[in-house]
């Protein structure tokens, strides 16, 4: 069963309640300082359940210089893998053991804003534990600022196994790994798809919960008509909204639109140091063929002259050809990209049909 169980890939994520409700607790109270924690469950047939979770303990920053915001997010983005917390989570999964509660690691969970989390802390540390602790891991990825809008936003990645054996080497330069292997910034995350479980238990607590008894004595209708008019009666699921008419531009679109064109420069800025690099490496290279053309020439003369022969190799002492930079920055650069450009696609869904709905009225003269 276990041998089937590891040949058979994931190929779904069911979290229940109670972890999804103590992860946007914890969430919520550390934002806006990464909140990070680890996940326990089992795997039932391709299907990753996650029946627990803990938070990973805090470091206590000293302030200096002001940025004790930026020290303790960047601490805690990278607690996963921490030396201390993998002690600290092998105990917490040994006392939960011992209760009778699933005692598998099964991945760790973070935080975020905006859905700013593909950087280097989200792949190292998934990538810790797919290497690690158990390679039927997943990241599951809160957003913040997307769930207090109303909606649950809630995510499962995994890392590819190109991009895991990629990273395992260590290569991410142009001709190792993306022009051989065909490698793009597609490939780097595998998203699950994610589902939230009740108990049967809960589930029937849920239906037996008594509602509000009225506190002031009930006025009957003294007829139908009088039913249909009451206050009281609930509204039709077509009953108008007005609040969805508004025509203010939503302030997450904006800010959304922001991170989107600091990423593009950040990408711009990746793509002028690996320019520079190509200048570099040309420079060299012509300095070395005029080394080598000028080396044969004295060659040639020691021949003549029947003079030994120096050695044509030297150049490689001589000059020292600059290093090519990681493209690894720039896969998870263009990923972030990505993710930036398909929420203000999802923002402007519903901002251009109420602008087109009042086109003639923002623009009279056409």
């Amino acid at each position: 069963m276990a041998d089937s169980s590891k040949e058979s890939p994931l190929v779904a994520v069911q979290v229940e309640a109670l972890v999804v409700v103590k992860l946007m607790r914890h969430s919520t109270q550390s934002f806006p300082t990464t909140a990070t924690g680890s996940l326990v469950g089992m795997d039932v047939n391709g299907t990753l359940q996650i029946t627990n979770s803990f938070p990973f303990p805090t470091v206590d920053v000293p302030v200096t210089d002001g940025h004790q915001q930026d020290n303790a997010s960047s601490l805690a983005a990278a607690a996963p893998r921490a030396k201390a917390n993998v002690i600290y989570q092998n105990e917490m999964i040994k006392f939960l053991r011992e209760v009778n509660v699933d005692a598998n690691n099964v991945g760790w969970y973070t935080s975020t804003s905006m859905g700013n989390f593909i950087n280097a802390n989200t792949i190292e540390n998934q990538f810790f534990y797919q290497k690690e602790m158990n390679e039927r891991t997943v990241a599951l990825v809160y957003d913040v600022s997307r769930s207090s809008q109303g909606s649950l936003n809630l995510r499962a990645f995994r890392l590819s196994p190109s991009f895991v054996a990629a990273y395992k080497e260590g290569k991410f330069s142009t001709e190792s790994s993306l022009q051989k292997s065909g490698f793009r910034y597609q490939d780097i995350l595998v998203e699950l798809p994610l589902t939230i479980h009740n108990s049967h238990l809960l589930t029937s607590y849920l239906h037996q919960l008594p509602s509000d008894a009225p506190k002031e004595e009930l006025t009957f209708p003294p007829n139908l008509a009088a039913l249909q008019q009451d206050p009281n009666t609930p509204q039709p699921p077509l009953f108008p909204n007005f609040d969805s008419l508004d025509l203010s531009i939503d302030p997450f679109l904006e800010k959304t639109c922001d991170l989107l064109l600091e990423s593009i420069e950040n990408h711009h800025t990746e793509l002028n140091n690996h320019q520079y690099y190509q200048r570099s490496m040309a420079r060299e290279q012509a300095k070395i063929t005029a080394w080598q053309q000028k080396r044969k020439a004295e060659n040639a003369a020691r021949t003549a002259s029947k003079q030994p022969l120096l050695p044509e190799d030297e150049w490689q002492r001589l000059f020292k050809l600059p290093v090519e930079p990681s493209r690894l920055e720039v896969l998870l650069n263009s990923r972030q990209v990505e993710q930036y450009a398909r929420q203000v696609d999802g923002f402007t869904a519903g901002v251009t049909a109420k602008m087109f709905a009042v086109k003639s009225n923002l623009l009279p003269g056409e």
